[in-house]
């Protein structure tokens, strides 16, 4: 098992409603799988707790958190939760991040823009703050933050590519700031995936079915004009986490099916 006798904090670990699965759950399951202990946090504690009972039901070990990841002490408190119950943090996985709201620059709500860029990359910054004298002392540990191919390419909208921007940089720097430690700092760029919160919002704001959604972004996608599922990015996480990229630090690694290769 790749992630044997190692302990991960999955951040979104929850999710919205609908037909797929979220690539918050999907890494969490994931995890658990491949033997780490996970503690899955979402603002929501009993979708969490949904996430614990199917990790449980696969004979894994999991334990449920609602954490508001906007709030600093309740990220040290979850920190201190998680070191508690399992004696170590090996793996710190940051899933959390919002669109809705967002608008063009000269449309955009000053509170909403506050809204998104505190759930977007102040949510990263303060889990990484309390996480990191952990990993630091254990002389290991592997981040990963979740970004969008949003912020390489262009968008209608401007905070949540700024703030997806935000989080490339954010995790290169804590790549560079904290390798003599022996911790790894990595970001996804998830493509468009086929999940809870990519489909069943848009279908519900342009009130279609939900397979009229799914059918327009799979004809933008190359390969194959198919959508990328959850299991993509878990399997992407999975790797990162495990000690297979132990020499793997600063990267961003698209999961999108060839859809970056568009831009230009």
């Amino acid at each position: 098992m790749r992630l044997q006798n190692k302990t991960a904090i999955v951040v979104g670990a929850g999710q919205t409603p609908g037909q797929t699965l979220g690539n918050g759950r999907a890494t969490a399951l994931r995890f658990a799988q491949e033997g780490a202990r996970v503690l899955c946090i979402d603002i929501d504690e009993e979708r969490a707790q949904d996430t614990v009972q199917q990790i449980k039901n696969e004979g894994g070990d999991a334990e449920a958190l609602g954490v508001d990841v906007t709030d600093e002490e309740a990220c040290q408190n979850a920190v201190e939760v998680a070191r508690n119950k399992f004696g170590r943090i090996d793996i710190l996985h940051n899933n959390v991040g919002r669109s809705e709201g967002d608008r063009k620059t000269t449309e955009m709500d000053a509170d909403m823009w506050d809204t998104l860029m505190a759930l977007n990359i102040k949510s990263m910054f303060l889990m990484c703050k309390h996480v990191l004298p952990v990993m630091q002392a254990q002389k290991s540990g592997a981040i990963i933050n979740v970004s969008s191919t949003s912020s390489m390419a262009a968008r209608q909208t401007v905070t949540y590519k700024t703030s997806k921007g935000a989080v490339n940089t954010f995790t290169q720097h804590l790549a560079f700031e904290n390798a003599r430690f022996g911790v790894r700092a990595n970001v996804i760029l998830p493509g468009l995936m086929d999940t809870p919160m990519a489909i069943e919002r848009r279908a519900r704001e342009q009130d279609v079915d939900r397979n009229v959604v799914r059918d327009s972004r799979n004809k933008l996608v190359p390969l194959q004009n198919q959508m990328g599922t959850a299991w993509d990015v878990a399997n992407a996480a999975l790797f990162l986490a495990s000690d297979e990229a132990r020499y793997i630090t600063g990267v961003m690694l698209p999961v999108d099916g060839g859809l970056l290769i568009k831009v230009g």
